[in-house]
């Protein structure tokens, strides 16, 4: 399945986010000693899965995704990953729904915001709302599994590169 999506920081929490739908989310990447591991162990609220994700080209990406039951998960979760944990929260936007990822325990001040769209056109066409701050969707650094088993003071000397401020 192709996925076109554009990942921006925020440069604040938009007005609202409390009010918004919002679930926990855990990744557990694998392999532990991989520089970039791309295989997702995830509880994205009471749904567990596993997915393996390819860049395809900028912005699309090869997605394959395994469903699990919450006793796979807990079984898989036992094997030595790196985790990264946010709440995702949903925020109506002009038609659609942006994915803000306010990140926990380690990662905290990091807010995220993944947008996903229908076709390259649509993504090219996106308005960005006054609460983004830059596109980062070709920031390794700032990938899934490049965030996982890291910390915000590891991360910090990239951010301050792009005028982030911790949130």
């Amino acid at each position: 399945m192709l996925e076109f999506e554009r990942l921006f920081l925020a440069k604040k929490l938009p007005e609202g986010l409390e009010k918004c739908k919002s679930k926990e989310v855990l990744d557990i990447y694998h392999p532990h000693d991989s520089h970039h591991p791309v295989l997702r162990l995830r509880k994205n609220g009471d749904k567990y899965e596993m997915t393996k994700k390819e860049v395809v080209s900028a912005g699309v990406f090869k997605e394959q995704t395994i469903i699990l039951t919450a006793e796979e998960f807990n079984v898989l979760s036992k094997i030595e990953g790196k985790p990264v944990h946010k709440i995702r929260n949903f925020y109506p936007y002009d038609g659609r729904t942006l994915e803000i990822g306010v990140f926990q325990g380690a990662l905290k001040g990091l807010v995220l915001i993944d947008v996903e769209f229908t076709s390259e056109e649509d993504m090219k066409n996106f308005t960005l709302p006054d609460f983004f701050l830059t596109e980062v969707k070709s920031k390794e650094f700032l990938a899934g599994g490049m965030l996982c088993g890291k910390s915000y003071s590891d991360i910090e000397p990239f951010l301050k590169q792009m005028d982030y401020k911790k949130i």
